[in-house]
């Protein structure tokens, strides 16, 4: 993928954004006064932003510990390659999975390659999602090094942001 340059309004956009659209009745025209532009122009640069991928996705993401689901594990999965964005998509649409990508094993030390998050209440809420992807996954599994899957608990929180752009 080639990287790509962002024109100066662009910049400023991503600026504005980055930490969330604004709190308001009309998000995009206040951010269209912020610009000084019409909220036309600012809804054709976010839609070209998304188009070019720059922007991923404009969605609510809620503080997961205010709601109380303070219990996370990342589960690890040791799936057949072939069939492994089949099932990733089957276990990223579950409802208490976050995210779910698929990395590169790093045999023999790591056999695993499809990863999904998980969110609960308590370890037993955490533990018994993970059964339910073991189940959805159980035709798929393999079994390099003894083991197919295992959940790595959070136990402190390190980071909860993405890429910031510094402000100039």
């Amino acid at each position: 993928m080639k990287p790509q340059q962002l024109s100066e309004l662009e910049r400023k956009y991503v600026v504005l954004t980055q930490n969330g659209l604004p709190i308001c009745s009309e998000p995009y025209h206040k951010l269209a006064q912020q610009l000084n532009i019409t909220v036309k122009q600012t809804l054709s640069v976010t839609s070209d932003l998304l188009d070019r991928g720059i922007i991923r996705r404009i969605a609510a993401v809620p503080n997961h510990y205010k709601l109380g689901y303070t219990f996370n594990g990342m589960t690890t999965w040791d799936i057949k390659d072939e069939l492994a964005i089949e099932y990733g998509k089957k276990v990223g649409a579950l409802p208490f999975v976050s995210h779910c990508y698929l990395r590169p094993r790093h045999l023999p030390k790591w056999h695993y390659n499809l990863f999904a998050m998980i969110h609960g209440k308590n370890e037993k809420e955490v533990n018994q999602y993970q059964k339910q992807i073991k189940e959805l996954l159980k035709d798929v599994l393999q079994n390099h090094q003894g083991k197919s899957n295992d959940v790595l608990t959070s136990t402190r929180i390190l980071k909860k942001t993405g890429l910031r752009l510094k402000v100039k």
